[in-house]
């Protein structure tokens, strides 16, 4: 008997992600990425930034065929088929699908003040309470600018769609969303659960704009005789699950269940947790989502915080002031200075505003540097030990919301290969590290095969999820760790305090 496999789509904005996973094993088989160089992104104007969609189309198709030939996978062993994709994007189709103009991607601002404006004239309290955010730069307001600038292609619209969305229309010929999607796009209002119509009047959209609804799981369409050609696939091959990238990475790592928690720590961080109940920031310093498994009568919201100041911080230590050290023997060094790094206290604010702060933009901030005592090794920990507070802060701040954070769950990846991180970020937060072997296009596989019920329950589906180390807080060293994070608290109050919210 032939082996059968699950399709994992992870459609970012610098590269496509394919993967196929043995359906019997929940292995992965085969993983690649085009293009191999990063995909480009226009950006024709300060803040703005587009990409074609057929971008990743090809780039897709790339991956696919390269995954099927190494495994020798034919057009009917592909079981079912799961997408990620970046989030908040916008893509325009008209009645016959296709592209009205580039696709606005995630990053791109230019439709912030149209969110300020929403938030102000519907009332703080009216949002918050039912789209659980503010509108900010999400997809909805990101339409709304393309009615005001570009009205003769908003009147040639006949659906609007996030980038995933795109993707699985292309496959299926069908246009479709999800609760999911809609709620990342500021178009969900979880009192009513339904469309948020009281946002889609404020704007002057119809609701027709808004492609019919499909389960995060389940069938969400088959591909089409014309994609199958196209792509090397079966007709009628289901595709049985889709989600941004930040929800699939946590189901990537297993992380459905409130109190637990997803965290990266790329260029920038992100901590990603579920609350099991309808609640939201006064403050608006997180992103709450629809989670990949909530239902309205059994709540799972993500709750998303990203924290710009990240890697880009420890790169920008390595690039400027140990040249010659690896990423290795950077995490050494700094491991030799003691908890609170001898007083210096690092910032780690410098790669724009950020929604922890407000939309403050303090910029890093180096505190306590005596040219006397303090070496290259004392500025490396108290980097790694700023990223790590940053991260904690914005935990401290889903507590508040009614979050019982136990677990913190990563892949074994960029900053969490520092034991150091690591080590404090358990301390510090008081959860265990669960660190694993894992990406977005192997997740999105096993979310397909969930979907298409290849796998009887979450439990079997990552029965072969590989754990490679656990990371428990030290109860030793738990004072000296939890006084530095204080000292780092004051740090920042006192340097917030100097600034005004940029929003």
């Amino acid at each position: 008997m032939r082996k059968k496999y699950l399709a994992g789509l992870d459609v970012g904005s610098s590269s496509v992600k394919v993967s196929l996973v043995d359906a019997s094993s929940g292995r992965c088989a085969a993983t690649t990425f085009y293009p191999k160089s990063e995909a480009p992104i226009v950006s024709v104007r300060k803040g703005w930034a587009e990409q074609d969609p057929q971008i990743w189309w090809d780039n897709m198709r790339l991956g696919l065929r390269q995954v099927m030939t190494q495994t020798g996978a034919a057009a009917d062993d592909i079981a079912a088929i799961g997408i990620s994709y970046q989030m908040h994007g916008l893509v325009c189709v008209d009645r016959e699908l296709k592209p009205l103009r580039p696709a606005i991607i995630w990053c791109d601002s230019r439709a912030v003040t149209y969110g300020e404006r929403a938030m102000r004239c519907l009332g703080r309290e009216l949002c918050l309470t039912r789209l659980l955010n503010s509108p900010g730069n999400f997809t909805a307001a990101k339409l709304a600018w393309v009615k005001d600038n570009e009205p003769d292609i908003y009147e040639r619209i006949y659906k609007v769609m996030l980038p995933g969305d795109y993707i699985a229309m292309r496959l299926s010929g069908t246009p479709a969303t999800t609760v999911s999607g809609l709620s990342e796009g500021m178009l969900w209002d979880f009192s009513e659960n339904s469309i948020a119509t009281f946002l889609m009047d404020y704007y002057g959209f119809d609701t027709s704009l808004i492609a019919d609804i499909v389960p995060t799981f389940g069938l969400q369409g088959e591909v089409s005789t014309q994609a199958a050609n196209e792509l090397g696939l079966k007709a009628g091959t289901p595709i049985t699950y889709r989600a941004g990238d930040q929800p699939n990475n946590a189901l990537s790592l297993n992380v459905l269940e409130p109190g637990q928690i997803a965290a990266t720590a790329g260029t920038s961080g992100v901590v990603y947790g579920v609350l099991g109940q309808l609640n939201y920031d006064p403050r608006s310093r997180v992103n709450m989502f629809a989670h990949v498994n909530h239902q309205a009568a059994q709540p799972r919201l993500g709750t998303l915080l990203c924290i710009n100041g990240t890697g880009i911080l420890n790169a920008w230590m390595r690039h400027n002031i140990t040249p010659a050290l690896s990423y290795a023997e950077m995490n050494n060094q700094a491991a030799q200075v003691p908890i609170g790094s001898d007083g210096v206290c690092i910032l780690p604010f410098g790669n724009g505003a950020e929604r922890l702060l407000e939309n403050r933009e303090p910029g890093c901030s180096i505190h306590g540097l005596d040219f006397n005592k303090h070496t290259a090794a004392h500025l490396l920990r108290a980097a790694q030990e700023g990223i790590v507070f940053a991260f904690c802060m914005g935990m401290d701040i889903m507590r508040q919301m009614g979050m019982d954070i136990r677990t913190i769950h990563a892949g074994h990846a960029n900053m969490f290969l520092s034991p150091l991180l690591r080590h404090t970020l358990a301390t510090v937060s008081g959860a265990t590290i669960e660190l694993y072997d894992t990406d977005g296009s192997v997740g999105a596989a096993r979310g397909a095969g969930i979907g298409a019920g290849i796998y009887a329950s979450n439990k079997e589906a990552f029965a072969s999820l590989h754990r490679l180390m656990v990371v428990e807080p030290d109860q030793t060293h738990n004072n000296q760790y939890q006084e530095a994070y204080d000292k780092w608290k004051i740090m920042l109050r006192s340097e917030n305090r100097k600034l005004t919210p940029n929003t």
